[in-house]
């Protein structure tokens, strides 16, 4: 039940030569909608082996096993459909790396993860895998903090969600059916979960496994609960079924919601059985947990207003037994995966399980401590050995003694979920959050470089990221290490490449690292001479004239070659500032010449503008017939004995430099 918080999965029509392949293909689409991954798994395969295979087909293959965990399988069909020429969801590229990383794969992951930020920049987890290219060693700073081992009380099938209750450790498992016949999940194939309890012994280990909670316990899911200080009260996660009554939202699926029941001091048994008032049939709502003042409640869910797959929210809990309205936890915490099992510790730091933060692949346990504002900080990835590249979830933690539970898939033990127990033997650091940016800068002029490219490397000189500054010279490498030694480079053409050595600190902040290149350009010359104010550009530099058509003033192809000549100028050369001077032929009147020659001029200019330079460095006017390079004799007729290339000389942009 930790993966049935709904998935939206793309559906599609399949054109096969083979009647009896779109069969058994319209099945397997049939128990794909109805999350029976099982059996269209079983569907799909068959018709692979057949030779038959399309992209869509490859999709919901892939599908069925990453929303099982099974990310072994799902990146072998994922890169079957990566093999295929059709276009691929943004989506799919997410889940190809997240299970390369699974099967270890972190290269490929990386480059997977590479074109995933390509194509969805505005994407978080893109953002995140930009910004922490280097996770892995992130992730191994915070790693070796903890002993685990096997808790001893797992079965053949899943066992997960621990919660402590007294001195019993609750949790849900899937070891057996009860009465019930053929009480078996669609998605996975296995039994329905129930409650089952095991005594802590002294010694740290744990007693044997009975069932628990009476008729907390029914035919259908019942997972991760979560009590009371006092034991009296019990929220716990359940499929849509109360009262005999199975709920199902417009698609026909029993979703997840959340329970409340209470203890009878007398008989010692659960009551009062209610849902709570913001579950929905149309939306899952799961995994409770509770602050150390009992008076906030967290969960996972899907219902409207989530970023991703799932998100946690929180709520609070009134003293009249009714509830607030759902707060999602927001960015700092959620992505456009799927965050989910949340707990919060006696000090108030929020562990939840995430697939949308930089992980070693599937699920992985994050911290998030709180920032003193009612929220919470960026999270950090707990590192090894509680993470791994398997799904690891449903983190359970007891600050006094630092000893806990946690869930995981690996492949060491004896279920397809197991319950391991470890002890804390190092707390992780303090959140730290610091960001690296900058301006680049002329070192003679102290005039900004723009576009400049900005390369970013460790200690070691390894690459890490890059950028180009803008047109102010301004770069920004986003969220970078603590207490981090990094090397900036800036490089341009025609400057010689600088690089600044800067250690970020310890605590959160913003560290600056301006670099200024030094211009190795020969002067601006014309022949021997250095240009100055007067010179005209267009002349002197042998930059063909900007020429108009006969009666226009737009841009023509071959003027926007060589405007773009003055644009690289006048970027290369911040402090210059330029006047440009349009001219018309002598055809047509004088008052239309002048008229003419005013657009000319004035459509030069905004075509720079256009371009990023500043209006403030660029004056111009036209000047009409009364410049002509080619006296043509057109007054007072309009006649002219000139050519058409001669007329062509006079209608021209030229460009005088007003400032160096």
């Amino acid at each position: 039940m930790r993966n049935t918080l709904k998935y939206v999965a793309v559906a599609g029509l399949l054109s096969l030569s083979s009647y009896g392949q779109k069969v058994q293909l319209a099945e397997a689409d049939k128990q794909y909608e109805k999350y029976a991954y099982v059996d269209a798994i079983k569907t799909y395969e068959r018709v692979f082996e057949r030779g038959y295979k399309s992209a869509d087909m490859l999709k919901k293959l892939g599908n069925a096993y990453y929303f099982q965990a099974d990310y072994t399988n799902a990146a072998k069909w994922y890169a079957e459909l990566f093999a295929m020429p059709e276009s691929k969801e943004n989506e799919y590229y997410y889940r190809y790396a997240q299970s390369l990383k699974a099967v270890q794969d972190y290269v490929k992951a990386d480059q997977v993860m590479e074109d995933f930020y390509k194509r969805n920049k505005q994407d978080s987890r893109a953002k995140m895998a930009e910004d922490q290219k280097n996770y892995l060693d992130i992730i191994k700073k915070n790693s070796g903090r903890y002993t685990i081992e096997n808790a001893g009380i797992n079965s053949s099938k899943s066992d997960y969600g621990s919660a402590l209750y007294g001195q019993k450790i609750v949790f849900a498992s899937a070891r057996d059916t009860g009465s019930v016949k053929n009480s078996k999940a669609l998605w996975n194939g296995e039994p329905y979960t129930n409650l089952y309890a095991a005594e802590l012994q002294g010694d740290g280990s744990l007693g044997k496994v009975e069932r628990f909670g009476g008729k907390l316990n029914t035919k259908y899911h019942e997972s991760t609960p979560v009590f009371t200080k006092d034991g009296q009260t019990v929220y716990f996660t359940r499929n849509n079924y109360i009262n005999g009554k199975k709920g199902k939202d417009e698609k026909q699926t029993t979703l997840l919601k959340l329970y409340k029941a209470t203890l009878d001091s007398v008989s010692g048994s659960w009551k009062d059985i209610k849902e709570l008032p913001f579950n929905s049939d149309q939306y899952s709502v799961a995994h409770p947990a509770l602050s150390p003042d009992e008076k906030t409640l967290y969960f996972a869910s899907d219902m409207p207003g989530t970023r991703g797959l799932s998100d946690i929210f929180k709520v609070s809990i009134n003293g009249d037994d009714s509830y607030g309205a759902p707060v999602n936890l927001g960015k700092m915490v959620n992505t456009e995966a799927r965050e989910t099992f949340p707990f919060v510790s006696a000090t108030g730091e929020l562990y939840f399980a995430s697939e949308g933060h930089p992980g070693l692949g599937g699920l992985d346990v994050f911290v998030s401590k709180p920032d003193g504002k009612g929220g919470f900080s960026r999270a950090q990835n707990v590192g090894e050995p509680i993470n791994s590249s398997s799904d690891d979830f449903a983190f359970l933690f007891d600050t006094a003694t630092k000893n806990g539970f946690f869930t995981s898939n690996r492949a060491s033990g004896e279920g397809s979920d197991d319950i391991y127990k470890f002890k804390e033997d190092k707390s992780i650091p303090e959140p730290c959050e610091q960001t690296l940016s900058g301006v680049v800068t002329d070192q003679s002029s102290g005039k900004p470089i723009a576009y400049a490219t900005v390369i970013l490397t460790d200690s070691e000189m390894k690459y890490i990221k890059e950028q180009k500054a803008d047109k102010e010279g301004k770069y920004d490498f986003g969220v970078v290490d603590c207490g981090t030694t990094y090397t900036v480079r800036g490089e341009k053409e025609g400057y010689n490449a600088v690089e600044k050595t800067v250690t970020t600190a310890t605590k959160s902040g913003v560290t600056k690292a301006d670099i200024a290149p030094k211009n190795e350009r020969a002067p601006l010359v014309s022949g021997n001479q250095p240009l100055k104010e007067g010179d005209n550009v267009t002349k002197q530099l042998g930059i063909e004239m900007i020429y108009f058509d006969l009666d226009k003033s737009n841009i023509r192809p071959d003027a926007a070659v060589e405007l773009a000549k003055i644009l690289v100028l006048l970027e290369e050369h911040p402090s210059m500032e330029l006047d440009v001077r349009s001219h018309t032929d002598c055809r047509n009147t004088k008052s239309y010449n002048q008229a003419l020659s005013d657009r000319r001029a004035q459509a030069t200019i905004d075509w720079l503008v256009k371009k990023g330079i500043s209006r403030s460095r660029l004056t111009g006017r036209g000047y009409g017939e009364s410049q002509l390079v080619n006296d043509c004799g057109c007054e007072p007729t309009n006649n002219s004995s000139c050519s058409e290339d001669q007329h062509q000389a006079n209608r021209r942009s030229e460009f005088i430099i007003t400032k160096m």
